[in-house]
Parts: C-alpha cells; sequence; structure tokens
C-alpha cells in the first residue's frame, strides 16, 4: 500500500525538519505532505527546501490559520488525488513518534479500516505531562464515549492511519469541526459507518520546542460538539440497544510484538459482521483477511515519479 503522512503545522520551523528526518527514516517508502497555514515563523519556506531535497516531501500552502481540521481535510484530498492507498496524521511537534508508525501501518495491512495510535490502552503511555493535562485528556476521551456510545479509549488523539477508500466513506469534507473536535467527529464518523477500527498502544511525548496550540477555548468547543453529536445520535442507539445489535467494531492490540493477534483480531471481527448480516460475503472477507497475513506493502508510490505541483496553494 502506498502511504501519504500528512503533517500540518503553523509555526512548527523549530520542529519541522527534524520531524520529517526521522519519518522518513522510519518508513522510507512514505510521501510527506507538510500543510503549512501560512507560518509566519517561516514554517513553509523551510517545508519548501525540504521538499527541494527529496521527492517524497510535498508541501500543500495554505493563505490563512484555518485549522486542524481544515488543514487535514485539505492534505486527505491531495493525497486521494494523487493515488495513494493509506493516509496518516502525525503531528509535526514529535509528540508523534514516527518509529511508531510502523505498528499502525501494519494494523491496516492486517485488514483494519483506521488505526488509532492510543495513548489510554495497555501498553500506552504518555511523557512530560502533569496530572492535570493527563486528566483533562482521559477526562475528554471517557466524556465523548459516554455521550456517543463508542468504545474507543482514546478518542482526541491525533495519531492514527487511514485507509483512502475508508476516508471516501467517512467523508472528511463534510464534517462541522475545524479545530481539534475534528478528531472525535471523524473517529465517531467511522464508528457509524461501521468501519473496522483497531487501537494501538503509542508514547506520546509532550513536545520540547515551540509552543502548543491547545486553549480552554478548543477544549470547551469540543466538549459543546459532543454533547451535541450524543443528543442527536440518541434515538438510533436506543433502536439499537432494543434491537439487540452488538455494534462493537473495535480491537485493541499491543504493539509489533502482537501484530500476529491483532490480525487474528480483525479476521474474527469480519466474521463477526458476516454473521450478522446472514452474508457469505462477510465470512470470505474473514478468510481473505486470514490469508493475506504476510503480504507485504508495495514500496514506491504508482506515478509518484509524475506528481506534479510539489508546491500547492489552497
Amino acid at each position: 500500500m502506498t502511504t501519504l503522512i500528512c503533517i500540518p503545522t503553523y509555526d512548527e520551523a523549530e520542529n519541522i525538519a527534524d520531524i520529517v528526518r526521522r519519518t522518513l527514516t522510519a518508513v522510507p517508502a512514505a510521501h510527506i505532505l507538510i500543510a503549512d497555514d501560512d507560518s509566519p515563523d517561516g514554517t513553509g519556506m523551510i517545508a519548501d527546501r525540504l521538499a527541494l531535497a527529496d521527492t517524497r516531501v510535498h508541501v500543500l500552502h495554505r493563505t490563512a490559520k484555518q485549522g486542524l481540521g481544515a488543514a487535514y481535510t485539505a492534505a486527505f484530498s491531495w493525497g486521494q488525488r494523487n493515488g495513494f492507498d493509506v493516509l496518516v496524521e502525525m503531528d509535526a511537534d514529535g509528540s508523534h513518534r514516527p518509529e511508531q508508525l510502523p505498528r499502525l501501518l501494519d494494523a491496516l495491512e492486517r485488514g483494519a479500516d483506521v488505526a488509532l495510535g492510543s495513548r489510554w490502552v495497555t501498553g500506552g503511555a504518555v511523557e512530560g505531562w502533569p496530572l492535570s493535562r493527563r486528566f483533562i485528556s482521559k477526562g475528554g476521551s471517557a466524556y465523548a464515549r459516554l455521550a456517543l456510545g463508542i468504545r474507543q479509549r482514546d478518542v482526541t488523539g491525533g495519531y492514527r492511519a487511514y485507509r483512502a477508500a475508508a476516508l471516501r466513506e467517512i467523508g472528511p469534507e463534510g464534517t462541522q469541526s475545524a479545530g481539534y473536535s475534528f478528531q472525535i467527529e471523524l473517529l465517531f464518523n467511522a464508528v457509524k459507518a461501521g468501519l473496522r477500527i483497531v487501537e494501538v498502544p503509542i508514547t506520546f511525548a509532550d513536545r520540547t520546542l515551540g509552543t502548543s496550540k491547545m486553549s480552554t477555548r478548543i477544549v470547551l468547543e469540543a466538549m459543546w460538539r459532543v454533547t451535541v453529536w450524543g443528543l442527536e445520535a440518541l434515538p438510533g442507539r436506543w433502536a439499537r440497544y432494543r434491537a439487540g445489535v452488538d455494534a462493537r467494531r473495535t480491537v485493541v492490540v499491543g504493539g509489533s510484538a502482537d501484530s500476529a493477534a491483532a490480525h487474528v483480531a480483525i479476521a474474527q471481527l469480519a466474521q463477526a459482521e458476516s454473521a450478522e448480516a446472514g452474508s457469505d460475503a462477510g465470512a470470505a472477507a474473514g478468510a481473505g483477511a486470514a490469508a493475506s497475513a504476510g503480504a507485504v506493502a508495495s514500496a514506491t508510490p504508482a506515478g509518484a515519479s509524475a506528481l506534479t505541483g510539489r508546491t500547492a496553494h489552497v
């Protein structure tokens, strides 16, 4: 599968070169798209130099700071237009370790539609956060799980890998969120679409350079949106409960050492979906996932050398 790693930036001049270097070292076959929101600190110019030095690096110049969700939506659209099979979300500040990216990609190779880098499952961790920040993050995920009726432990995390086909089904361009609540909304849409979601433990490290973009306003906006979405979803949740439908579509795995277990869990999930639907096609999908356990991804995007417009403006 051909992979595009989408990195939104705003004032990340101190971090962007190092994160690009580490990412290409960890996943040499991947390409990177830096989506810069007209950073006043020169991040965009640094990104242009990185793109000139390496054909795997691309830059999407945006005309103003429009929010995380808008940046990712534009990056996903660019990646789909250029034929990538997998699109990854990654922060520019080093909080998401590129060295752990193969874990997420492995989950997709073994049949998942969405792989979430999770801080709050067994094996996950957070470094450099005070207790108050941990409480806010875990509390936010717990509230979203309760309000939306979803099972994922880390609802707000931003280290994720999506199949391009899954993103087309979710439709990120139709999301309501421009800020960090975009992550919750996109996951909620994936759950409602019945996609196969895997949580993979990661270690989140707080940034050491630059300034965090998190604020009280962002947290309150996310809580408000989650509350609205939860109220809107209540009738459907009650109907599923009355019908006795088990809507679980998530498995949790413990990193690269447990990739075989992840594969088996995903295959079993496909077979369970088949039983629910009463369809032989789903069972065949589960068996097919098992047969492809040893599949190896294609190393170079088809037509990658023909990618044009290494610097795009939107």
